[in-house]
């Protein structure tokens, strides 16, 4: 039995683990007798009050560890990622982002997943379309929830054509079950047009609306296409007046929503506001920001933080010799621009400039500023520091999760040498920005 069970990767300070002698290095073997096999069922097992803990040592040695605690009271082991490996794509999307990667980037950008563990645990989108019964009732058995659905359409053959998988007509029937047993879900729409816009749209929708409260809202977001598409299906982008109807479409089944359900449910991402030029809604209209994840609101609230937070900034004079640049994408640099005019109404003889990039790496026609590469920012900023004393500062969506690396893999160091300036990275929040730019002119 040497060597079964999973390696604990550390253990947290002070808690029920920690106490018990339980230590990085670790195996957990069992929990109440079941083997742990991934993070899941570790969750699910160690909800209860009594514990017996099976233990193997890193000579050998087991131990047999008891235990009482609350209910829900995490022991405080931390383990490698999600224990194993995570389960790939099946799919072949039309619309795959992935499959629009130029080559010879690095290996871990050209993994599909379609895991429901990580999106229960980070929030990922899945297919479901790799799913058995026996996955299905897995979920409802460990009470996996919530679960985040890539749908696109509900319309089985469609679906089919859309993911090219001739599993993925199934999917009402998964989530109708899943809403019977009470498991909690948010579903995206990727929207290409002339494919699953116009009547599908509202069937989708429609379908999905039935499913409430237990799927809680829908986000749409529009197709998007890089350069690199050479022998993939045929699609195009929307445009202004393509955008617009699709804006219509959603506001006229808002409304009817708000009446039957008390709730929009369903959601447009900002993109499509940005493409048609149209006002974004109020603030209040995105009813708490549950889908900020696809970009839906995520301008309405960033100015509202900038508000917010400006109202407790001092006005004052000062003299400083820092040059600020914000790096963006080309989608947010009207509202960057705007904050920044607040900003200046503030602090007095500010230097700030708003650098938006443009996508060469990818194709211009991709504006948002979490797809920028460390290679364009070098290029197009370089010629805007002539001056000394400059400090950039840019969003982390732009590095890698957890890591300093830009989609190219161009470090944030080699950025700071390239451009011989202090970089600095910040939260996706006007608050947090404001705070940045408060704390360089103060020093």
């Amino acid at each position: 039995m040497k060597g079964n069970g999973v390696h604990i990767k550390d253990v947290l300070p002070d808690s029920i683990a920690y106490e018990l002698g339980i230590e990085k290095g670790d195996r957990l073997r069992t929990i109440n007798g079941v083997e742990v096999k991934d993070i899941l069922e570790y969750k699910f097992l160690t909800t209860d009050e009594f514990l017996e803990l099976e233990v193997e040592k890193p000579d050998g040695e087991v131990w047999i560890l008891e235990l009482e605690k609350d209910y829900d009271e995490d022991i405080g082991i931390l383990f490698e990622g999600i224990i194993d490996k995570p389960r790939s794509c099946h799919n072949k999307c039309i619309f795959c982002f992935i499959d629009q990667l130029p080559k010879d980037m690095r290996k871990t950008l050209y993994f599909k997943d379609d895991d429901t563990r990580l999106s229960f645990l980070q929030g990922n989108f899945v297919s479901m379309t790799n799913l058995s019964s026996i996955d299905i009732n897995r979920i409802i058995k460990y009470r996996i929830s919530p679960i985040n659905v890539s749908v696109h359409t509900t319309d089985p053959e469609l679906r089919k054509k859309m993911l090219n998988n001739k599993n993925a007509g199934k999917i009402m029937d998964y989530l109708k079950k899943l809403k019977d047993n009470g498991i909690q879900m948010k579903a995206q729409i990727v929207l290409c047009p002339e494919i699953n816009d116009g009547d599908a749209l509202k069937k989708t929708i429609s379908d999905l609306s039935g499913l409430y409260p237990e799927l809680s809202c829908a986000a749409v977001v529009p197709v998007g296409l890089t350069k690199y598409r050479d022998g993939l299906f045929q699609l195009r982008e929307y445009d202004s007046e393509g955008a617009q109807k699709v804006i219509q479409q959603v506001n006229d089944m808002q409304n009817q929503f708000l009446k039957s359900l008390e709730t929009r449910f369903v959601f447009l991402s900002d993109e499509f506001y940005l493409i048609s030029k149209a006002d974004l809604p109020e603030y209040e209209e995105y009813e708490g920001f549950p889908q900020l994840e696809n970009g839906v609101g995520l301008i309405s609230l960033f100015e509202c933080e900038i508000n917010e937070t400006l109202k407790n900034v001092d006005t004052y004079i000062t003299e400083c010799n820092k040059n600020i640049h914000i790096v963006t994408g080309k989608y947010a640099e009207e509202y960057i621009n705007k904050a920044v005019l607040k900003i200046k109404e503030k602090i007095n003889n500010i230097n700030i400039n708003v650098a938006a990039i443009e996508n060469n790496f990818f194709g211009n026609g991709v504006k948002v500023s979490g797809l920028l590469t460390g290679r364009d920012i070098m290029e197009q900023l370089t010629p805007q520091l002539k001056e000394k004393n400059n400090i950039v500062l840019l969003p982390d969506n732009m590095l890698r999760d957890g890591e300093h690396i830009f989609l190219d893999d161009i470090t944030l160091d080699e950025l700071r040498d390239s451009l011989n300036a202090e970089v600095i990275v910040c939260n996706q929040d006007g608050s947090d920005l404001i705070q940045k730019i408060v704390d360089i002119w103060r020093c």
